[in-house]
C-alpha cells in the first residue's frame, strides 16, 4: 500500500483555548522530565505554545512526542473539567500573549498577598531589596505558570497554596535558588516553575501550610492572613 499524506487534523481551523493549550504544556513538561526533549527545545516549544491560534498550530508540536498506542495531545477541543477540579482558582486570561507582570524592588521592598493573579509570566527583579510573593489566596492564569526571578544582593520569597507544584530551574551564585511545593502535591493544581539568577542573594519559598502554619479548609476555600 502506497504511503498516504498525514490526514490534517480534524479540527485545525477551530480557535485554541487555554486549556487546549495547558494539555501541550503537559505533554511538554513530561518529556522534559523524560530526557526527550532538552531545556533549549522545551523553551521553544513551550512558546510556540503560548503563540498558538488553532488546534492546527498546536499540533505539530507535540507530534513526535507521542508515545504509539496513546491518544494524541489535542484531539478535540477539551472541556474545563481539569481547570474546574484545581483545588486552586484558575481563571484563564482573555489574551494569554498579554498575561504577564513585571515586579522591581531596588534598595526597597514588594509585596503581592491576598487575592492577586498569578500571571502565566511574572519577571521579578529585587536588587539590594526584597520581593514576598504569596499566592496563598491567589488566582491563577494557567495551569503552569512561571516566575522569573533576580535576586542581586537580594531577596525573593514565593509561597505557594497547598496541592501546587514547585519546580526550580534557576541558578544560584554566592547565593541561594530554591523553592519548595507541596509536601501532598494535587496533580490537578497548577505548577509554578521558577527560574532566574540568585547572586549574592537569595530565592526561596515554602507552601502555605509551612508558612502560615496550617492548611486552608475545603477545597477552593482560602483564608486570608
Amino acid at each position: 500500500m502506497e504511503n498516504l499524506p498525514d490526514r490534517p487534523h480534524p479540527h485545525a481551523h477551530l480557535r485554541a483555548s487555554d486549556t487546549d493549550r495547558d494539555q501541550v504544556v503537559d505533554v511538554l513538561r513530561d518529556a522534559l522530565m523524560s530526557g526527550r526533549l532538552s531545556q533549549d527545545e522545551h523553551a521553544e516549544r513551550l512558546e510556540q505554545t503560548l503563540q498558538a491560534r488553532t488546534l492546527g498550530e498546536l499540533e505539530p508540536i507535540t507530534r513526535d512526542l507521542v508515545v504509539p498506542g496513546q491518544p494524541q495531545s489535542v484531539p478535540l477541543p477539551v472541556a474545563q473539567s481539569s481547570v474546574s477540579s484545581s483545588p486552586v482558582p484558575i481563571e484563564e486570561p482573555a489574551d494569554p500573549d498579554q498575561s504577564f507582570d513585571t515586579m522591581v524592588a531596588i534598595f526597597g521592598g514588594g509585596e503581592r498577598t491576598g487575592r492577586w493573579r498569578v500571571k502565566r509570566r511574572t519577571n521579578a527583579f529585587a536588587v539590594f531589596g526584597g520581593h514576598d510573593l504569596d499566592m496563598t489566596n491567589a488566582v491563577f492564569e494557567g495551569r503552569e505558570v512561571t516566575i522569573w526571578a533576580f535576586a542581586v544582593f537580594g531577596g525573593i520569597d514565593i509561597t505557594v497554596p497547598e496541592g501546587v507544584t514547585v519546580r526550580n530551574e534557576g541558578v544560584g551564585i554566592f547565593g541561594g535558588f530554591g523553592a519548595r511545593g507541596s509536601d501532598d502535591p494535587d496533580p490537578n493544581a497548577p505548577t509554578v516553575v521558577i527560574k532566574g539568577l540568585a547572586l549574592f542573594g537569595g530565592v526561596g519559598g515554602q507552601s502555605s501550610a509551612k508558612r502560615h502554619g496550617k492548611k486552608n479548609k475545603g477545597k477552593g476555600h482560602h483564608e486570608l492572613h
